[in-house]
């Protein structure tokens, strides 16, 4: 089973340059896209045929043009939940949960702190209720996997500057920190799990050519319950994609 997940940076954007074409090729299980800013009434019926193959589950924000998830699963789950129940971060439509017989799969956009850091204790707010909902999950016997962008790089090996990055958002210690106690709560970070030493991106400002080279911040994970683990074969990440400043990342589980 392949998982895909991609931060698109405005799905009609990536559609009209045809940044989804590769899909065709790939061919993910499920595909979880991030920051769409649309909502499906904003697509063509042309567009809507690139997902012909696949149930879509939609999560829009509230406000237009901003944020927003989309789930596309070729096999339908048994549910689908848009957002974990807390109306200051539902209306910014940052979650998706499919939930399957053998786990439970969150799409999700991770709030942003803002470059004056206004939004950090709303950041940190939504990692706490997220990660009381996968404890209680996880209480219930259930596997959880969490995939998107969390806007967060752990470790200095995740992104290429780290020490000029120490005081701005997506490497401050406070937003570190929640990852660590993700795995404290019995989740890891499946890629580093396989790749312990790998140096990869899956972000990379539009600025300065920063792609091109390589000066890049990896934000997008796939993070499992533990016991899962002994399923994920890999995390593939895509640093050939192109059409957003992310990168598409796979999971690929037995």
């Amino acid at each position: 089973m392949k998982i895909t997940t991609w931060n698109v940076n405005g799905l009609r954007a990536v559609l009209s340059k045809k940044a989804l074409d590769w899909v065709d090729e790939y061919q993910p299980d499920v595909l979880c896209l991030q920051e769409i800013k649309a909502k499906p009434e904003q697509l063509s019926e042309k567009e809507h045929t690139k997902f012909a193959e696949y149930e879509a589950a939609w999560n829009p924000a509230e406000r237009p043009g901003y944020s927003g998830v989309l789930t596309l699963h070729k096999t339908a789950p048994g549910e689908t939940v848009n957002g974990f129940g807390v109306e200051q971060f539902d209306i910014e439509g940052r979650v998706i949960q499919s939930h399957f017989e053998d786990f439970v799969l969150f799409n999700i956009y991770f709030p942003n702190g803002g470059r004056d850091l206004t939004r950090v204790p709303y950041k940190l707010e939504f990692y706490d209720e997220l990660l009381k909902l996968c404890d209680q999950l996880h209480a219930d016997g259930k596997q959880v996997i969490l995939c998107g962008d969390f806007n967060t790089s752990h470790n200095e090996i995740d992104l290429a500057n780290p020490k000029p990055n120490q005081k701005n958002t997506g490497f401050l210690r406070e937003e570190r920190d929640w990852i660590d106690k993700y795995i404290e709560h019995g989740l890891v970070d499946a890629y580093r799990v396989l790749y312990p030493e790998k140096v990869e991106y899956t972000w990379w400002t539009y600025i300065s050519n920063a792609r091109s080279r390589n000066v890049g911040w990896r934000l997008d994970y796939f993070m499992v319950s533990e016991s899962l683990m002994q399923r994920v074969k890999d995390v593939v990440n895509h640093n050939e994609i192109m059409g957003s400043d992310h990168c598409p990342v796979t999971l690929v589980l037995a």
